[in-house]
Formats: structure tokens, sequence, C-alpha cells
């Protein structure tokens, strides 16, 4: 597939590049000549990145966080979104939701690099919501992190830990091929979650 990815340079793109160039996926330098696009750039950017694509008729797998999603929600062609594309991160999250049933009380922190922009985090703030919604979220930014949530459930006795760690953003690479390989069965408009697809 000839991809167009945003955010090549960047933190994410630079080690998700030569992953998606080892997987036999070709980089493309503009969106005439591309049958994806790929975003992982910063939130001011990213709608504009996607409108684009969609005015283009490309496809679109997203990674950036922290952008208004409602403008593409009915868009002609397929925008998958997914605020995390850890597949741990994925099974913490839902792992999370099951435990929300039998445990009634509990709280997120997620803690990430100090250049990270939005606060709280896109994987925060789904957690929460497939958690019941009304989970308090607690946000670090810290130089020596990189990706790392936690969500403690507590009841009389006892709490449960579900943790995880993204130690390297390599983590980021199989989930962003599972959504392209996916990309092409996804009907138009927005799909929003790597969970979605498993």
């Amino acid at each position: 597939m000839r991809i167009l990815l945003n955010g090549r340079g960047g933190r994410v793109g630079s080690v998700l590049g030569p992953g998606l160039e080892a997987a036999a996926h070709t980089l493309v330098d503009t969106l005439d000549a591309a049958d994806a696009m790929v975003d992982f750039t910063v939130p001011e950017a990213a709608l504009g990145n996607v409108l684009a694509a969609v005015e283009a008729g490309v496809p679109s797998v997203v990674g950036t966080t922290g952008w208004e999603l409602e403008p593409v929600r009915d868009a002609p062609v397929a925008v998958f979104y997914a605020p995390n594309f850890a597949l741990g991160a994925v099974l913490m999250m839902r792992f999370a939701a099951e435990a929300a049933r039998y445990l009634p009380a509990a709280e997120i922190v997620e803690l990430h690099h100090a250049a990270k922009v939005d606060r709280p985090s896109g994987t925060a703030k789904l957690t929460a919501e497939l958690m019941g919604g009304d989970v308090p979220v607690h946000s670090v930014r810290l130089p020596g992190l990189n990706a790392h949530q936690e969500v403690i459930l507590g009841d009389e006795g006892e709490t449960l830990r579900i943790r995880h760690d993204a130690i390297s953003r390599e983590a980021y690479t199989p989930g962003v091929l599972l959504a392209l390989d996916r990309l092409p069965t996804l009907p138009p408009g927005l799909t929003v979650g790597l969970d979605t697809l498993l």
C-alpha cells in the first residue's frame, strides 16, 4: 500500500516509517500518490490533514490525540482513529471495563513524556468512557517517561491494578499495521478504537 505518513520526523513517525516499509508498504509524499494516509502529528494539524485526505478520497488512520473528531464522523471515506495503537493498551482498557462491572470505585493515572500536548490523554479519556464515564483521571507529564497508564480499582479489603507501559514507540507499529490491513473493509465515516478491529 502507498502511504502518506504525516509526522514522519516526529516521535512516533520516525519509528513508524521504517516499520511500515519493513511490512512492504511504500511511503509517498503527496495525497495524490497515496492509497491511505497515516497521521501522527499534533492536534492543531490533525483535523486539517484528515479533511484534506477526505477531500482527496483517501482513507485515513489517525493516532494523533486531542483533535475534534465530529467534523469527520460522516466522511464519505473511512477515517480510523485510535487514541492508542499498542495492543497491550487496548487489552488494558478492555480488562478495566470488565473489572469496573464488579469493583465500584476506580481512578486512572496516566503518565507521559513532558512534551505530550493533551491532558488527559486520549487513552485515559477512552478508558474512563468504557468504564462508565465518571472515573477520575490524574495526568503526569515528566521527562524520562514514554506512555504509561494504570487503572486502580477498589472495594472493601482489596484493590486491583491494571497497568500498561509502552516502553518504546515501536509498540504502536503492530496496531497501525492492523488498522491499515482492515482499512479497506471499514465503512465510510469515523471508526474509533483499535478494539473494534480485534
